[in-house]
């Protein structure tokens, strides 16, 4: 995650930008299929039928004058003949396509039982600012040379992200909804712009009750934005109370056929793997992958309808005055402190020039319950926190003390809580003299 000051100001004058800036207009070959899609026609790619020459593995191309990548999945057994679903997945800020293949694609790959192509494109500086529409051209583009040399189903064609991935995905929704089938947005904002905005596309948001970083009035946003573009019928959604450890998710109701509109609100934080039951996120345990495989998979076969979508304008979202953190919070267990303590270790996250994510995990290791956790530690010189989630600091600077949040506060026999934060200075130095008390 970047909280640099530079990038910051970078993300909000791109998502102003691009909240005039048309996106780029899709060539020939992919809007034929657009068209043939929403006329209820299963298009054939030009790929189907074809030996591919396209492999798995990390793929150049040409984008708006710039030498662009991204990883490409081809099914085990890849059919010829056999159209196949399309996924991209978009990864976080500072994340990257290696990211979020190694992980399964937010972890729809395992799930999808070799039938779905998958992709990950790579954003310039590890982002997706969509600065003149470049990152819509660059889905075009890939979209086109995927399509030309392999069998696409061009009713199926799908997007997810989270973080600013689910921005970049909320600006496919906007810009390209006869050709993007339906999209889920992991704890996103309008970051990538929303170049249209008006037209129908199933649509699936997740967020956390008390997302630090990107708040849930955010994501609440870009959801009513389809939520009047599919004609449902307008209402609040129920949403889990601090301190449940769950998630609830919400079918709208009158939407229009084959636009449907889901929301699941989770207590939590901002993390694209929520474990109902759990303050720690898991990319293997986390309830999303299914839930997401189950809203794309329900169009198998089918296409959308093709009456007149409405014509009022979306809402607009400002800009949030922080950048999302780059990776999910650990899966692996907790190192174990001595009996009758709580430990607490460090791990460097990520780093840029003039700043660094480090995280802190809590383990109790006694076996009795502990109801409160303290963690002190002290920064190198020149380092100071500039934000800092799942718990509440004293002081940014030097020695600095951090006390549990209100939700993860209570932790069982070898349970664990980790809090996160990024700070300005040199991270190779990481806190030094850190201890663990409770309560």
């Amino acid at each position: 995650m970047t909280k640099h000051r530079q990038v910051l100001s970078f993300i909000a004058g791109a998502a102003v930008l691009l909240a005039v800036t048309a996106g780029s207009a899709l060539g020939g070959d992919l809007r034929g299929a657009a068209v043939a899609a929403t006329n209820g026609t299963l298009a054939a790619t030009a790929g189907c039928g074809k030996a591919p020459t396209l492999t798995s593995g990390t793929r150049t191309i040409q984008s708006s004058g710039q030498s662009r990548t991204y990883i490409l999945r081809i099914p085990d057994g890849y059919d010829r003949n056999r159209p196949y679903r399309l996924i991209f997945g978009f990864h976080w800020l500072n994340g990257s396509a290696n990211n979020v293949a190694s992980a399964g694609y937010y972890g729809l790959a395992p799930l999808s039982n070799n039938s779905t192509i998958f992709v990950a494109p790579q954003g310039l500086n590890a982002g997706w600012a969509n600065t003149n529409g470049r990152d819509l051209t660059l889905f075009d583009d890939i979209s086109r040379q995927i399509e030309t040399d392999l069998c696409v189903d061009t009713t199926q064609r799908f997007a997810l992200g989270w973080s600013y991935g689910g921005a970049m995905s909320y600006a496919v929704a906007c810009a390209r909804p006869t050709v993007i089938r339906a999209v889920t947005v992991l704890s996103g904002a309008n970051l990538s712009g929303c170049n249209g905005g008006t037209q129908p596309v199933a649509y699936f948001g997740i967020h956390g009750i008390y997302d630090s970083v990107l708040n849930i009035s955010q994501g609440r946003s870009l959801r009513d934005t389809f939520v009047r573009n599919n004609g449902c019928t307008a209402q609040s959604p129920r949403e889990p109370s601090r301190g449940s450890l769950t998630h609830i998710t919400t079918t709208y109701a009158g939407c229009r056929a084959g636009y449907p509109v889901q929301w699941a609100a989770f207590d939590g934080d901002h993390t694209p793997s929520p474990v109902d039951g759990s303050s720690s996120p898991n990319d293997s345990r986390t309830w999303t992958s299914g839930e997401i495989w189950r809203f794309f998979s329900q169009f198998e076969s089918t296409t959308p309808p093709t009456t007149a979508p409405p014509t009022t304008a979306p809402p607009t979202t400002t800009p949030p005055t922080t950048a999302p953190p780059t990776t999910a919070p650990p899966t692996t267990a907790p190192p174990t402190g001595e009996p009758g303590t709580c430990a607490a270790t460090y791990n460097a996250v990520n780093s840029w020039p003039g700043g660094f994510q480090g995280e802190v995990t809590v383990a109790n290791s006694t076996a009795a319950t502990i109801t409160g956790w303290t963690v002190r530690l002290t920064l190198a010189s020149g380092q100071a926190i500039s934000s800092l989630w799942s718990g509440t600091n004293t002081g940014t600077t030097g020695n600095v003390t951090v006390r549990n949040a209100a939700y993860n506060g209570t932790l069982g026999p070898n349970a664990s809580a980790t809090f996160g934060f990024t700070a300005t200075g040199n991270g190779a130095t990481p806190p030094s003299n850190i201890t663990c008390t409770s309560p």
